[in-house]
């Protein structure tokens, strides 16, 4: 048996069959919807009782000054009354708004402004209420005479002796009134429903506007999360959404970018292992075929330490780079002279860049400088400075190193005059894994610890390059101030 298909709900209709744009439109059409009713609903009573209370004051106040009158001046007897009563009826000038009718002392209707309803006693309450009180009273509901809906208010007449002769009696057809009720009804009806609209169409356009792109940007966020690095949003807004959109645009081309730069790291840490590793490997072999030619068996353990020095080095940097990245290091400060730690740096690396066919040029101050710093981390700092000037600068044939006090701080300069960097990537050189086109070895990682060290104490990294000129590094140190005794 075939199912009836089911109709799809209204919210599904305009695309909000659910998350955060059905809670958004319902909440808020809900509460805004109730605040119109209830407005709404204030106008419609106000207005019935604004409308009703001027039909009622306009009866009280006719019957009260009629009253008045009769009780001032057609009060002498009662033929008088009866007689005065019958031409005010007669006479009267508001026949078209309301009708008149004289009482005598029993309710009885003596005389009427539409003559139909002569001798008839109505049986309203306000009547009996105002002999009873003296003053005006007024009745809203139905005329058991004619059926329809009236308001009527009734004043006592005294004769001058203040004994009741009778009563004025006004009273209005309500049809009117309602007619111009349902009316304003009507008109409060279609303002609810039309502001419903505005409210329906401006919370559309604002899902449109603002919760729409939430969503394209919720989307963009699960590609990124995905691993759809380099992808981008459309920005067609100068607002915080548009703001937020070149944001997550830099952030995704950064992700791409970082993400190229870990597998260019990954391949060429692999490489970088590869090459030693098979160096020792080979040698060892050839050593263990060997043994009785000890000349071959030097130059082969010479080769071997000098590739595991590499790997050490290599580690040693892969260490640091997962504590600084990772929040670990610790620096181990004190105050101390930097010139004898430079200088152990330089002579580490001197007779290694000899056997290469480079020279260093140490030019050491004659005076202190202190600095309060971490004494193996800043020597660390500038043995890869002077292993990168050895690496790079192979054809300038040199190095020169050198320290000096410049405007409060310490500046150690470490120059070569190799290849350089060009200048498009001199900018990169800093960031981590960044190897540009340099052929030489290295996992590309060197010089970010370094940098990172120097603004962990506070300095900071300066490079210079031309393309065929050289390199120059400088490190910026504080000075260390010593406290003045208290």
């Amino acid at each position: 048996m075939e199912q009836t298909p089911r109709k799809k709900p209204l919210l599904a209709h305009i695309g909000l069959d659910g998350g955060i744009k059905r809670r958004w439109f319902i909440n808020n059409m809900s509460i805004v919807l109730l605040l119109l009713f209830f407005v709404i609903g204030l106008v419609a009573v106000f207005a019935t009782y604004y409308f009703s209370s001027s039909v009622q004051a306009q009866l009280e106040g006719q019957a009260e000054t009629t009253s008045k009158y009769l009780n001032r001046y057609f009060s002498t007897s009662y033929s008088e009354f009866y007689e005065y009563s019958r031409n005010l009826v007669q006479n009267f000038s508001l026949a078209d708004r309301m009708e008149i009718q004289i009482l005598d002392e029993s309710g009885r209707v003596m005389f009427s402004s539409n003559g139909m309803t002569a001798g008839y006693v109505p049986e309203t309450g306000e009547i009996a209420a105002a002999f009873s009180s003296g003053k005006v009273e007024t009745y809203n509901g139905f005329d058991l005479l004619t059926e329809e809906k009236v308001m009527a208010s009734t004043a006592p007449v005294y004769h001058r002796g203040g004994r009741q002769i009778g009563a004025v009696r006004c009273v209005s057809s309500l049809i009117l009134l309602d007619r111009q009720l349902k009316q304003i009804y009507l008109w409060l009806a279609l303002a609810y429903v039309a502001l419903a609209a505005m409210v329906f169409f401006s919370n559309s356009y604002f899902l449109r506007s603002i919760v729409t792109p939430v969503m394209h940007i919720n989307d963009f966020a699960k590609k990124i999360t995905s691993g759809q690095y380099g992808i981008r949003l459309n920005v067609d807004f100068n607002d915080e959404i548009g703001e937020l959109c070149r944001t997550l645009n830099d952030m995704s081309a950064e992700l791409s970018r970082m993400e190229k730069t870990q597998n260019d790291f990954i391949s060429s840490v692999s490489h970088e292992l590869r090459t030693p590793l098979t160096a020792i490997s080979g040698w060892a072999d050839t050593i263990e075929g060997c043994l009785d030619d000890p000349q071959l068996a030097t130059r082969g353990l010479s080769i071997i330490k000098k590739e595991v020095r590499r790997l050490s080095q290599m580690v040693e940097e892969l260490l640091d780079f997962s504590r600084i990245e990772g929040g670990g290091m610790r620096l181990q400060t004190e105050p101390f002279d930097l010139r004898g730690d430079l200088y152990d740096a330089v002579f580490t690396y001197t007779d290694m860049l000899q056997q290469e066919g480079m020279e260093i040029e140490y030019e050491e101050p004659e005076s202190p400088i202190m600095v309060f710093a971490d004494r193996n981390r800043m020597k660390q700092v500038f043995l890869n400075l002077i292993d990168n000037a050895g690496k790079y600068g192979k054809n300038g044939d040199r190095v020169q190193v050198s320290a000096r006090i410049w405007e409060g701080s310490c500046v150690v300069t470490i120059q070569d005059f190799g290849q350089g960097i060009p200048a498009d990537e001199l900018p990169f050189v800093k960031q981590k894994f960044y190897k540009g086109s340099a052929k030489g070895r290295g996992a590309g990682i060197g010089l970010s610890v370094c940098n990172d060290i120097v603004e962990m104490h506070g300095g900071k990294l300066e490079i210079e390059s031309q393309a065929g000129q050289g390199t120059i590094v400088r490190v910026v140190l504080p000075l260390y101030q010593e406290l003045p005794a208290e």
